[in-house]
């Protein structure tokens, strides 16, 4: 640590002052009817989770609406097929400490979520998130503790969905490429080249 390293909340303090009214207003112990209208028109979620290998973020996407809201207090997330790491579902069982960051494309503000999740493997309810015939394996029930709307300095900074910041993806190592750094056996190209129609296929 240096001279300028703040470590203590005091320290924080002094340097950022009173949080804005509205800020703390804002914030809620549930999920209101406006919060809601957000999470029905998000496609898009980042689940945040620890546990004892450290903190983990994950992605979690389908079409607006798939996360379903079932009251105030309770959302469900359909688990989607995918590498089978399951880092955050390890978390969950050891700490259902859970941390939810809605995004919507084209709009500037995000809405999160703090609170608990259980994992549930119940047929009926993995049934029910089913798309083209493919069920979840599991569906996380997460009970809201906490909700924020966060305005959009942050989007509007990183111009997040404009669309002359977006860029092309082969201006970046190809995944296949990536892999074969670390293997060198693998083969790269026809990862690659094979990579639209595995995702088609694998996609749920």
């Amino acid at each position: 640590m240096t001279a300028h390293t703040i470590t203590t909340l005091q320290e924080l303090e002094a340097l950022y002052g009173q949080p804005a009214k509205r800020s703390l207003i804002k914030e809620l112990d549930h999920i209101s009817d406006h919060y809601r209208a957000f999470i029905d028109a998000a496609p898009f979620v980042v689940i945040a989770s620890v546990g004892e290998e450290g903190l983990d973020c994950s992605p979690r996407g389908d079409p607006a609406g798939f996360v379903r809201v079932v009251d105030p207090k309770t959302v469900l997330i359909p688990d989607r097929r995918g590498n089978n790491r399951i880092d955050t579902l390890r978390n969950i069982v050891r700490d259902p400490h859970v941390s939810l960051l809605f995004l919507i494309p084209g709009v500037g503000e995000t809405l999160r979520i703090n609170g608990q999740a259980e994992i549930s493997a119940d047929p009926e309810l993995c049934a029910s998130f089913a798309v083209n015939g493919k069920e979840p394996a599991t569906v996380l029930k997460i009970t809201a503790e906490r909700a924020y709307f966060q305005c959009q300095k942050a989007l509007v900074r990183s111009r997040l969905w404009a669309q002359e910041t977006q860029i092309e993806r082969s201006a970046l190592p190809s995944t296949g490429t990536i892999i074969k750094a670390l293997d060198e056996e693998f083969d790269a190209k026809s990862y690659d080249d094979g990579y639209t129609e595995h995702l088609a296929r694998t996609i749920y």
